[in-house]
C-alpha cells in the first residue's frame, strides 16, 4: 500500500482531493494532510509517508523548500507537485530537486481523476525499476543520451516515441534520457529513425556515447548530470553535430583552474594585440573555451574584461562594449567575442589614419592604462610606439580628442577617484599609485579637476560605501 501526504495551505483543496481520487484503485491510501511545508515534517517525524504530494505557493514554509528538506531527510518519499499555474520555471525547480512529476490543478477539472493517478503510479513504478537497476552495470559499451536545450518540461513525445519503437528509455533526470544501442540486426534502423524523430522536435540533442561497457548505471547517470549542467554548454554547436563522447574523458575535459592560470589568461585578453592579429585572438578564444569555466564565473570574467575594453578601447572608437544578458551555449559566446572584435576594428577604421598608426595610439592609451603609475611622458610614449614627437602629439589629440598629457592626467583622476570611493588608502599611497610623488601637487590637481580636494571629494560621496581594501 503506498501511503500517501496531502500538502495545500487551501482547505478545500486538501478536502476535494483526499474525498474524490479514487486512491484504493492504485493500492494508495491517504494518511495525513497538512497546511504548510513546516506542519508536514512534524507528520512526517512520526509517521510512515511513501507519496507526497505538495502545493509550491504556500505561508510559512514554500513546497520548494519543503521539497528541499524532504529530499535531504526522508529521501525515500517520492514527491509531486500541485500546483494552479503552469509556472515552467518553478515547476522546473522542483523535477530538479527531485520531484517526479507535477499535477496542474486546473488539468484536475478537465481530464479524469484515474488518469492523473495512473500516470504517478507509474512513475513510481519507474523510479522504483530506476532504482534497483542503479547498482547493475552496463553490458554494451554505447548508448545515447537525449536532453532539452531550452529545458521545457511536460512534454511526453518521448515516451510515446519509446513505445512505439518498443525500446527501454531510462529517464535520468527532467527531461534527461539515456538508453544503450539495441543489439538486433535492426539497431540501425532503430538509430536513423530516433534521429529523424529528434530533428522533428525543436530544442533537443542527441549525444552519443561510448565507453558504458561494465561501468554501474548510477555512476554513468551521475556523470550524464553533471554533463548537462557543465560541458554540454561547451560541446554543443548549432551548426555541427557533436562527435562522440567517450566517458572515459569526461575527468579530463574539466580541470580544476588556478586563480593564476585565469589572471593569466585576464591579463592576456586586457591587452591590445588580438584586436589586429588573428592568430592571437584565435588562440585566446581557444584558450578560453579550453578552460570549461563554469558559467557564472565565465560571466563575471567577461564583465571585468568589458570594463577593461571599455577603457582601453572607447577613447579611440568611441564604441561602448556591451554584454549579452545571457548565453546558452559556448558557441554563442564565440559569436559575441567575434562580432565584439569586428566591431571595435571597423569603428576604428578612419580613412585619414594608416592601421599601424591607430595601433600605436592604440598601445599609447594602454600605456597610459597600466602604466599610470609611473613617470611617463608624450616623449617617451612615443619612443617606444616608433613615432616622432610631433607626429605622435599630432596623431593622439586627433584620434582621442585631447593631448596625451591631458589624457593621462584624465586617467590618473579617474583612478583616484575609485581609490577614495572604494578603499580606505591614505591620500598619500593614492597620489603614489596613480603617478604622483608630491601629495599637495595632487590634491591640487585632483582639486582643479574635480572642485573639491581629494578628502573632501571621499567625505562627500563615499558614504554609505565599502572602504574596505580591494
Amino acid at each position: 500500500m503506498i501511503k500517501v501526504m496531502v500538502v495545500d495551505d487551501d482547505k478545500l483543496v486538501r478536502k476535494g482531493l483526499i474525498s474524490a481520487m479514487p486512491w484504493q484503485n492504485f493500492d494508495m491510501e491517504v494518511v495525513g494532510e497538512a497546511s504548510n511545508g513546516e506542519k508536514a515534517l512534524e507528520f512526517l517525524e512520526s509517521n510512515a509517508v511513501d507519496l507526497l504530494l505538495t502545493d509550491l505557493a504556500m505561508p510559512v514554509m514554500s513546497g520548494i523548500e519543503l521539497i528541499k528538506r524532504v529530499r535531504q531527510e526522508f529521501t525515500h518519499i517520492y514527491i509531486v507537485v500541485l500546483t494552479l499555474h503552469q509556472d515552467f520555471e518553478y515547476i522546473q525547480e522542483a523535477l530538479r530537486l527531485g520531484a517526479i512529476d507535477y499535477i496542474a490543478k486546473v488539468q484536475l477539472e478537465k481530464e479524469r481523476f484515474e488518469e492523473v493517478l495512473e500516470r504517478i503510479y507509474n512513475r513510481i513504478a519507474q523510479e522504483q525499476k530506476r532504482a534497483t537497476n542503479l547498482n547493475e552495470v552496463y553490458t554494451s559499451d554505447r548508448g545515447y543520451a537525449l536532453l532539452s536545450l531550452n529545458k521545457d518540461v511536460g512534454d511526453y513525445w518521448i515516451d510515446e516515441w519509446c513505445e512505439h519503437a518498443n525500446q527501454l528509455m531510462i529517464e535520468v533526470d527532467s527531461n534527461l534520457w539515456l538508453w544503450t544501442q539495441p543489439v538486433e540486426q535492426s539497431s540501425e534502423l532503430w538509430l536513423e529513425s530516433l534521429t529523424q524523430e529528434v530533428n522533428t522536435k525543436s530544442g533537443w540533442a542527441l549525444i552519443n556515447l561510448i565507453g558504458l561497457y561494465g561501468r554501474p548505471h548510477k555512476d554513468v547517470h551521475r556523470w550524464l548530470r553533471e554533463y548537462r549542467e557543465k560541458d554540454f554548454f561547451y560541446d554543443y554547436d548549432l551548426d555541427s553535430s557533436m562527435g562522440p563522447i567517450l566517458l572515459q574523458e569526461w575527468g579530463c575535459l574539466r580541470q580544476v583552474q588556478s586563480e593564476k592560470s585565469i589572471n593569466d589568461l585576464k591579463e592576456q585578453w586586457s591587452s591590445y594585440e588580438w584586436i589586429y592579429q588573428d592568430s592571437l585572438f584565435k588562440h585566446h578564444i581557444d584558450a578560453l573555451k579550453m578552460m570549461r569555466l563554469p558559467q557564472a564565473k565565465l560571466f563575471g570574467l567577461l564583465y571585468t574584461l568589458i570594463d577593461k575594453w571599455n577603457l582601453l578601447f572607447y577613447p579611440v572608437s568611441l564604441v561602448k562594449i556591451q554584454l549579452l544578458d545571457s548565453f546558452d551555449f559556448w558557441y554563442q559566446v564565440d559569436e559575441w567575442l567575434i562580432n565584439t572584435r569586428n566591431m571595435i576594428r571597423n569603428a576604428m577604421d578612419k580613412p585619414t589614419f594608416s592601421q599601424e598608426v591607430m595601433e600605436s595610439i592604440v598601445k599609447a592609451v594602454y600605456i597610459a592604462q597600466e602604466e599610470m603609475n609611473q613617470q611617463i611622458t608624450a616623449v617617451n610614449i612615443a619612443k617606444r610606439v616608433n613615432m616622432s614627437r610631433s607626429y605622435f602629439s599630432q596623431c593622439f589629440k586627433e584620434i582621442v580628442g585631447m593631448n596625451f598629457g591631458d589624457y593621462l592626467r584624465q586617467v590618473r583622476i579617474e583612478k583616484a577617484k575609485m581609490f577614495l570611493l572604494y578603499t580606505n588608502k591614505t591620500i598619500l599611497w593614492i597620489a603614489e599609485n596613480v603617478g604622483y610623488m608630491d601629495e599637495k601637487y595632487f590634491s591640487r590637481t585632483f582639486r582643479e579637476q574635480t572642485d573639491m580636494l581629494p578628502s573632501k571629494y571621499r567625505q562627500t560621496l563615499g558614504t554609505g560605501r565599502d572602504m574596505s581594501d580591494k
